[in-house]
């Protein structure tokens, strides 16, 4: 099966990489930023689900306030399939802090949905919220 790797970034205004990267690992803060309930279990080694359990995985690797690897997949993945993996990087900007996030071996077919939903469910949204602070 030929998988599919997605890069996308942004800049969110105001804000700092410790500030976004608790707010990624914390469950109450990350359903308010995304407007959907999440539980996370933010060590390594923790569970997570998002969205009412449409996303669901693992944290693999954290770096305090610049990198986070988790194991990820929706319940759109075929049955049986590997779990992708998402690496969140945060860096300092002028101006607030740059999101990048590489997402590599998902589904074939499955990468431009994702591409859009990471702008549409979390860039826009966590521009929203933290620009209210």
């Amino acid at each position: 099966m030929i998988l599919e790797t997605i890069h996308c970034s942004t800049i969110v205004p105001g804000v700092t990489p410790e500030r976004l990267y608790r707010a990624w690992l914390d469950s109450a803060e990350h359903g308010a930023l995304t407007g959907s309930e999440a539980q996370i279990d933010p060590q390594v080694g923790g569970r997570f689900t998002a969205w009412d359990g449409y996303i669901q995985g693992t944290t693999l690797e954290l770096q305090p306030y610049r990198r986070i690897l988790q194991a990820w997949r929706t319940s759109d993945f075929p049955q049986g399939s590997a779990d992708s993996r998402l690496e969140v990087l945060l860096e300092q900007v002028e101006g607030g802090v740059q999101i990048t996030l590489h997402h590599s071996d998902i589904p074939t077919g499955q990468g431009e949905e994702y591409r859009q939903g990471w702008e549409d469910y979390y860039f826009q949204p966590m521009q929203a919220y933290f620009s209210g602070e």
